[in-house]
């Protein structure tokens, strides 16, 4: 139907559906009572679209051009990988399979639900210190293997004192048979004897001493060498723990990433708005290169956060080494000190 200004009726015409061609057209009007009119006539363009439900489109490209299609796939391909995007994540990714998914992909009357987005993960990195690094697996099979050397040289230490023990007895058992008591304290031989157990008693201990001392020096010393070889292992397992969490974060943030990348696409497909196939790839281009812009700072930020935890874990284990070194040069400290100390007293000793 068509109207002037004043709406007064011009003409109109009624065509079937199935005469209608693409194209500019000239059509002549018809009077109120459908008898043809000679000059009034329309000229339109007619453009003739395919109906097609929501969340099909991209089913009814492919049907329409293969080719097309699948080279749009790739190029999508290309581009996902361009942003580090695999196409395992986008699998991973609920409606997140393409065409397939899009086509078929859902079940009638409902739609798939969302998944909720992990939160970013965190870790708790136990502090390195001389009594954890005592429980690990290394420390212990040394510390065993010293604790046993320690007993053996005590051991063998105990027998020589028994044995000395038995001797001097003995000869002095030997030296006051028959012998009264003030025959004994006068008696010049029994006084030097005497001495000179003192002095082998007293030289027997001041070596034993020693020998245990230098025993756990030395022990000491291969603990200082254990302990740098076992926190290289723990302080290496937390930073493989740091980079553990930063590729499960990584791929957490891709998996979000394409899901954003699929409901875009998605959402440029479904738009009613958009007339036209090229309306719709301008839009698409435009919403691609702004997700791109916001990955790209997202991936950034992530690799900033990771590396100030990598360096602050760096810091950590080193003052956590300083501190270890520390504590150890005071044990050996607090030996020289005994050693030191033992010195400056007296030596002799015996045995009561």
């Amino acid at each position: 139907m068509v109207y002037d200004e004043n709406g007064k009726l011009l003409g109109q015409r009624i065509l079937p559906l199935d005469g209608l061609q693409a194209g500019y057209r000239h059509i002549s009007l018809r009077t109120e009572a459908n008898f043809p009119m000679s000059l009034p006539m329309l000229f339109c363009n007619i453009e003739l679209i395919i109906y097609v439900p929501d969340g099909f489109a991209d089913f009814m490209a492919a049907l329409s051009d293969p080719r097309a299609f699948l080279s749009a796939q790739d190029k999508r391909a290309q581009q996902m990988k361009a942003m580090g995007i695999e196409e395992t994540d986008i699998k991973d990714v609920p409606g997140g399979g393409g065409a397939a998914a899009s086509a078929g992909g859902g079940e009638k009357g409902g739609k798939p639900k969302k998944e909720e987005e992990k939160k970013a993960e965190e870790i708790t990195l136990e502090p390195i210190t001389l009594e954890t690094l005592r429980n690990e697996k290394a420390f212990k099979k040394t510390g065993q293997k010293q604790q046993k050397d320690l007993e053996a040289l005590r051991k063998k230490q105990l027998k020589e004192k028994l044995g000395i023990q038995k001797a001097q007895c003995t000869t002095i058992e030997k030296a006051i048979k028959g012998r009264s008591k003030p025959e004994l304290i006068n008696d010049a031989s029994i006084k030097k004897l005497i001495t000179e157990q003192m002095m082998q008693w007293s030289e027997m201990i001041d070596r034993h001493r020693k020998s245990e001392w230098e025993l756990m020096k030395n022990q000491l010393e291969e603990q200082r060498e254990t302990m740098n070889k076992v926190i290289e292992i723990v302080q290496a397992d937390q930073v493989k723990q740091l980079e553990a969490k930063y590729e499960r974060d990584l791929k957490q943030m891709n998996t979000t990433q394409a899901k954003i990348s699929v409901e875009t696409m998605k959402e440029v497909q479904n738009d009613k708005t958009l007339k036209t196939k090229g309306d719709k790839d301008r839009r698409s281009r435009e919403k691609q290169q702004n997700n791109t812009k916001k990955f790209m700072e997202e991936r950034k930020t992530l690799q900033i956060k990771h590396s100030r935890e990598k360096d602050k874990l760096a810091a950590k284990h080193e003052k956590q080494k300083q501190d270890l070194v520390k504590e150890i040069n005071e044990l050996m400290e607090m030996y020289k000190n005994e050693v030191i100390e033992y010195d400056l007293t007296s030596k002799t000793e015996f045995f009561a």
